[in-house]
């Protein structure tokens, strides 16, 4: 369902055991920038009407997770800060293509795999933590990033050709399944 490729690995598991404060912060950062990209696929592609209303919606929930993020932070009383991101992102996005129509399809499959490994560690945090209040946090926002893939895949079909986005998807989540597998030395969302 989620286009994945490969689980997350136990190392990652150890990470949030050593920095779970440090991984509430980074996804913060991380509702911030899906929002961000949501909103830069929607100018770059303000033609594409629905595309248009569905990334106006993710920016919205998006930027509500964000808050809800914050809120959690301030009530664990661990400090909203800057972070240096993990090189995932920068990795992912390091592989769409330049040219349009490929840039367009790739951005919004990039964006979809995004979307499917942040649930896939919402689900794992939600089953992990001790703490049932953030378990149940977790829980939450599961449903929504696997509505968020599913949409992204959705949108890329409407500007390719199934089997054509298919065999890309298949390539983008093969070279996402080793970018996750390198991983980061720091405690991330995508680590």
């Amino acid at each position: 369902m989620l286009s994945l490729q490969s689980p997350t690995c136990t190392r990652w598991l150890s990470q949030v055991d050593d920095g779970l404060d440090e991984i509430l912060v980074d996804h913060a950062h991380c509702e911030k920038k899906a929002a961000g990209v949501a909103m830069n696929l929607l100018f770059a592609y303000v033609d594409h009407v629905e595309l248009a209303r569905e990334m106006s919606a993710i920016v919205t929930e998006e930027l509500d997770h964000f808050h809800q993020v914050l809120a959690l932070l301030e009530r664990r009383g661990i400090p909203f800060r800057r972070l240096a991101p993990a090189s995932y992102g920068r990795r992912l996005h390091e592989l769409v293509r330049r040219a349009e129509p490929g840039r367009a399809l790739d951005r919004l499959l990039v964006a979809g795999l995004i979307e499917a490994r942040s649930c896939e560690r919402f689900s794992l945090l939600a089953e992990h933590v001790a703490d049932a209040g953030l378990r149940g946090f977790y829980r939450g926002l599961f449903e929504s990033e696997a509505r968020h893939h599913a949409t992204y895949v959705r949108l890329a079909c409407q500007r390719a050709p199934e089997e054509i986005v298919r065999s890309r998807l298949a390539e983008l989540a093969a070279a996402e399944a080793e970018i996750i597998a390198r991983g980061d030395p720091v405690p991330r969302m995508h680590s």
